[in-house]
């Protein structure tokens, strides 16, 4: 009876041994993942690429196999190779919002040390969409926001500065007394109207970027908080652009 038992024992350990043999050859890409797994927690990014490469060469579908194929780009210093491999995850609509909110998280960094800060700004917008609770993309978008403004304002005042003076006065000599052409006519170059129009797109896009779930009130009240939330969490930022970097998964 005990030999029968032994053999059983032994018939049950083959046949799990023989199922798992089979499922690593019909599922060669989970085995090159946990590879690739292991060299990039040694910060072996290079080697950890060649694993998720194949893996994802194996399994097109794979969405594990791209969202970390994308990390170990990103750790690589490839930003743009990063950023297309997780647009690819990110789009996968069979994915939970989970996972999508943290690849388009991850794109949007991608997108952010490639100065792509519009992009980068859709890409944490479209994460809050997934999952509105997320505190490090709510920081992130608001970082990257206040950072398209500035930009925006140092861009006007270099070309106030760079206005040359000559030019405007001899504008000037133009005009008569009350600063209209001397013939009664208005100068047809000047066109006031325009930019008012291109700054109140840029408003309306500004509006439209807004993420969803996130109030006006709470935007500002995140914008003030910014430079005291940064210097309270120095250690997590990445170099000095402010976002928030995540390597691993979180969900």
């Amino acid at each position: 009876m005990k030999q029968h038992t032994i053999i059983r024992f032994l018939l049950c350990l083959a046949a799990i041994a023989f199922s798992g043999a089979a499922a690593a050859q019909h599922m060669p890409e989970r085995s090159l993942v946990r590879k690739g797994n292991r060299q990039y927690d040694k910060g072996n990014y290079e080697q950890s690429i060649e694993r998720y490469t194949r893996a994802l060469e194996a399994a097109p579908q794979s969405f594990e196999a791209a969202y970390d194929l994308g990390n170990a780009l990103y750790k690589a210093e490839r930003y743009d190779k990063a950023a297309e491999t997780m647009r690819a995850a990110a789009a996968d609509t069979l994915r939970t919002d989970a996972e999508r909110a943290e690849a388009f998280y991850n794109l949007g960094n991608a997108q952010f040390k490639q100065e792509q800060y519009k992009e980068a700004l859709e890409s944490y917008k479209q994460s809050l969409r997934f999952n509105p609770a997320d505190e490090e993309a709510k920081y992130n978008y608001a970082y990257t926001k206040r950072l398209l403004q500035e930009n925006r304002q140092d861009r006007q005042q270099d070309q106030n500065e760079k206005q040359d003076p000559n030019e405007e006065q001899q504008q000037n000599g133009q005009n008569g007394q009350d600063g209209q052409p001397e013939d009664g006519r208005q100068d047809e170059q000047e066109q006031p109207a325009e930019p008012e129009e291109e700054q109140g797109d840029e408003r309306s896009a500004e509006a439209q970027a807004a993420p969803e779930g996130i109030s006006p009130e709470e935007q500002e009240r995140m914008l003030d908080a910014i430079q005291a939330q940064e210097d309270r969490t120095q250690e997590k930022l990445k170099e000095k652009q402010g976002v928030v970097v995540r390597g691993k998964k979180n969900w």
